[in-house]
């Protein structure tokens, strides 16, 4: 036992020392981290079965065991630290808090399952102010322990450093708790990834890392041997830790990567301070019990997680997917091991001291040196990339190893128990008047050498790998790709890379009777694989993950895609070719297609590339209505080449050079006068549905060279359709050939912006050929989209403040799609369609409205205000049509 725990309680109500009574206050205390453990192991078992699976192993775990153990620790420890111990009847208030807190962990859990965020909020008020209460009652110890001394002559407790470290942690836990219901609330990147990353530096990095500083600070020299603990150090690491964390989260709320980066390497810094002078002792005394191991491990995987978040920050986008990367690093390798490490030294110390405490830490020690290296070196392979198979194995034996602290627990229990049993019994014999008759601790038995456990481990770890491996699949599953091509010898390497939705590059071409291998990195943010039709696969693969693949002879066509689901159809697809073959006309289905079109096939869409740096989006601001009543335009018809998604070339069919016409303005009672001239290479004609007019004359066909004057007088409002007619009216409409003309009803409120959105769909002829007539007839679109390119602004989105009132002015051109108008993360209060308000700002029931709804050659407008600020995308909320390019984004500041 340290010299800290052996120190002789002073305070009140201590007088006459009760052994039974600490170990009764610990039973009761500690026993719903006995349930969280036996909890979380039915939970990993079972985890596929279950919803919310991940969450809920995560939350178990760190509230269930970690915060249940650091508050009954934390006040243990800060109790011995300062030689100070609190009278029997203020355990109860003690109990109280944890149980508490137990209740509060409860109603998050059913909140979470239940998709009741006000419930999930309550269980985190419940939680927040437990640990907050617990923070108060600390500090409060503390000053009451210090009068004490003082009042009794001594001097300042050497380690109250430390339970200093235990009040911080505590602080910091209610704010985590408040960034976890706001998560669960859920938000857009990068608000929701600073939440994340906010809860993180809190719950993580500042409940559980201030916690274990100050444990560590007295507890680990001493674990390793070392008979004085160095202090001139930790005011500075108190300083600099919670410094660091305020650093990370004003980074994570402000979307300011770098200055979380700087947070998480001052914080890096505030570590190094407390571990560098535990180098030299570990040196000298290497671990030799599975407290200073599974310590030394966590402290490792610690520095090396925050190096890789420093990484994470500092090279890519500030997104939830990319910040949830290292969960298993902190959770696992630094929390789940620090976590059983100090228990594994803290519970044997409390059953007695002298051969009680021997007794129980040798029961500990049983076989300590397979399990350390089971967990790190299974770990260490998890991050390797391996087939699914594998991962699933080496995660199944680290839970194992894990999982084997609760039964030697209950044997360390039992052992001490025995000890302390024999040792009152002999206290109690009448004979029992020396100290040379008091009988010792039965001596354990000897455990296996550590080059025995060492070797099982690497056993253990092969044995898993190469049976999930088997497993994963086999030689004999594999489909030769060779046919009947006599090798050549040679062997082709190729690095092939999973970006986005697509591999780079997406077509590769060998020579017959050369071997391709395949090296596979996924360099998107999410995880993929690929999976070859000869049936090779890299197994799931993390993001930065790598894996290779040997083709083997290759002697024909082999398509290979990523397996998740979903995944092949947006365009993951891979084509690898022998020279000779018939050139790639791209993969099928989703954002890469293959359709052919009269003369050749349609080119291959990408809605995850970029456009070409000088790409324009049309502007979507709607002018006013001009203040004259007679408005006169010339469109002019031309056919010529033009982008309607990035790299996708077709013939668009246009007035005034666009897909989508100009859009025009004006007033009920204005009269139009549109001088119409052909300069294309066949027949055209204009429809304006805003005018109520003789078709014969004013809607016939035009031939090239010729012009016709449309005139119309607006006598309804609304916004209207105008497009072309002549047959196939369908195939000119889609080809470019319509627009928007917006007649004010009287009574428009004042707005702070006015956009118009007209949707369209586009039928993929040939690469930079006309449209495909016969997919028009067919219905089914390659692209849908606002204002004639398919995610325009996804790529160039639009801006507005907090507070702005919008009108969104929609119209659907169609010719065949319908649309359902929405706005994520906001609602209409004001909704006008087909000239008449379905709902207004001042509704008496308080009412909104979600979508506006349209069929083709309909229109309408909608009213929002923003309230918060965040990225808001509107989409055709008839989802296969926004995953075709009906879609855009509004970040408001």
């Amino acid at each position: 036992m340290n010299a800290a725990a052996q120190q002789t309680p002073t305070g009140p109500g201590s007088a006459k020392p009760d052994t039974r009574r600490p170990r009764s206050w610990h039973q009761r205390a500690g026993m719903p981290v006995r349930v969280w453990m036996v909890v979380l192991i039915g939970i990993g078992l079972t985890h596929f079965a279950l919803p919310e699976s991940r969450w809920l192993i995560v939350h178990v775990f760190t509230i269930g065991l970690v915060a249940n153990s650091i508050l009954v620790w934390s006040q243990t420890l800060a109790e011995r630290f300062l030689g100070y111990h609190l009278p029997p009847e203020r355990r109860l208030v003690q109990l109280l808090r944890i149980y508490t807190l137990n209740l509060g962990l409860l109603v998050t859990i059913v909140g979470m399952l239940a998709v009741l965020w006000p419930v999930t909020l309550v269980g985190a008020v419940l939680i927040g102010t437990v640990v907050a209460w617990h923070a108060w009652a600390l500090a409060r110890l503390i000053v009451e322990a210090q009068r004490h001394r003082h009042a009794e002559g001594q001097g300042p407790a050497e380690n109250a450093i430390s339970a200093w470290f235990f009040v911080a942690s505590a602080c910091l836990l209610p704010f985590g708790a408040a960034a976890g219901v706001l998560l669960a609330y859920g938000f857009a990147d990068p608000q929701q990834a600073g939440f994340l990353l906010t809860h993180q530096a809190l719950n993580v990095l500042g409940f559980l890392g201030l916690a274990a500083a100050g444990v560590l600070l007295v507890m680990y020299p001493r674990l390793l041997g070392a008979t004085q603990v160095r202090n001139r150090r930790r005011p500075y690491a108190l300083v600099v830790l919670p410094t660091a964390i305020a650093v990370i989260c004003a980074g994570a709320l402000a979307d300011l990567a770098v200055l979380a980066a700087a947070g998480v390497g001052l914080y890096l810094a505030g570590w190094l301070l407390i571990v560098v002078p535990f180098v030299p002792v570990a040196l000298r005394h290497p671990p030799d019990s599975y407290a200073s191991a599974s310590i030394s491990a966590a402290l490792l995987w610690l520095l090396g997680s925050l190096v890789a978040y420093l990484v994470v920050l500092l090279t890519g986008p500030f997104e939830v997917t990319r910040l949830s990367l290292l969960s298993m690093w902190f959770l696992a390798g630094f929390a789940g091991q620090l976590l059983l490490g100090v228990m594994s030294h803290l519970l044997p110390t409390l059953m007695g001291g002298g051969p009680v405490t021997a007794a129980g830490a040798a029961e500990m020690n049983r076989w300590w040196l397979w399990r350390v290296l089971v967990i790190n070196g299974g770990l260490v392979l998890w991050l390797l990339p391996l087939g699914s198979w594998a991962k699933v194995g080496l995660s199944s034996l680290v839970m194992l190893a894990f999982i084997l602290f609760l039964p030697i627990m209950i044997l360390s229990a039992r052992a001490a128990m025995q000890v302390r049993r024999a040792l009152a019994a002999e206290a109690d014999a009448p004979d029992s008047d020396s100290d040379a008759d008091a009988p010792s601790a039965p001596a354990p038995k000897p455990g296996p050498q550590r080059g025995l456990q060492s070797v099982a481990a690497a056993a253990a770890l092969a044995l898993v790998v190469s049976v999930a491996t088997a497993l994963g699949g086999s030689d004999a599953a594999v489909i030769d790709a060779s046919g009947s091509v006599a090798p050549t010898g040679k062997t082709e390497t190729v690095q092939v890379d999973a970006v986005g939705m697509r591999f780079t590059p997406e077509t590769i071409t060998v020579a017959p009777g050369d071997r391709l291998i395949l090296t596979v990195t996924n360099k998107a943010d999410q995880v993929h694989d690929l999976v070859l039709e000869t049936g090779q696969s890299t197994g799931r693969l993390a993001p930065g993950a790598s894996a290779t693949i040997d083709v083997g002879v290759v002697g024909r066509a082999i398509e290979g895609w990523c397996s998740i689901v979903g995944h092949r159809q947006q365009g993951m697809v891979l084509h690898i070719r022998t020279t000779g073959d018939a050139p790639d006309t791209g993969g099928s289905g989703g954002h890469q297609m293959d359709m052919s079109g009269g003369s050749g096939a349609a080119p291959p869409v990408d809605l995850m590339d970029e456009p070409g740096p000088g790409f324009v989006a049309r502007d979507p601001r709607l002018a006013p209505a001009p203040a004259e009543n007679t408005h006169k335009y010339t469109f002019t018809v031309t056919e010529g080449p033009g982008e309607v998604a990035p790299g996708v070339r077709q013939t668009l069919w246009t007035y005034n050079g666009t897909a989508m016409g100009p859009t025009l303005r004006g007033k009920r009672g204005d009269v139009f006068e549109i001088t119409l001239v052909n300069n294309g290479t066949m027949a055209h004609s204009i429809d304006f549905h805003a005018g109520m007019v003789s078709p014969d004359t004013n809607m016939r066909d035009i031939n090239p060279g010729e012009r016709l004057v449309y005139r119309f007088t607006a006598v309804r409002t609304g916004i209207w359709l105008y497009h072309c007619a002549t047959m196939p009216m369908p195939v000119h409409l889609a080809a470019g050939m319509f627009g928007a003309v917006v007649i004010d009803p009287p009574d428009l409120s004042p707005v702070d912006a006015e956009y118009l959105f007209t949707q369209s769909e586009w039928y993929l002829g040939p690469d930079g050929g006309p449209i495909d007539a016969a997919k028009v007839a067919a219905g089914v679109p390659d692209l849908v989209m606002f204002n004639g390119y398919a995610n325009q602004y996804v790529y160039r989105p639009l801006r507005a403040k907090v507070g702005d009132r919008l009108r969104l002015w929609v119209l659907d051109a169609g010719p065949n799609e319908p649309l359902s108008f929405h706005v994520i993360g906001s609602l209409f209060d004001t909704v006008y369609s087909e000239g008449t308000y379905q709902l207004r700002r001042d509704d008496p029931l308080g009412g909104g409205s979600q979508a506006l709804g349209l069929l083709p050659a309909q229109g309408g407008f909608v009213e929002l205000t923003f309230t918060e600020p965040g990225s808001y995308t509107f989409l055709n909320h008839r989802m296969f049509d926004s995953d075709r390019g009906a879609m855009g984004t509004i970040i408001v500041d």
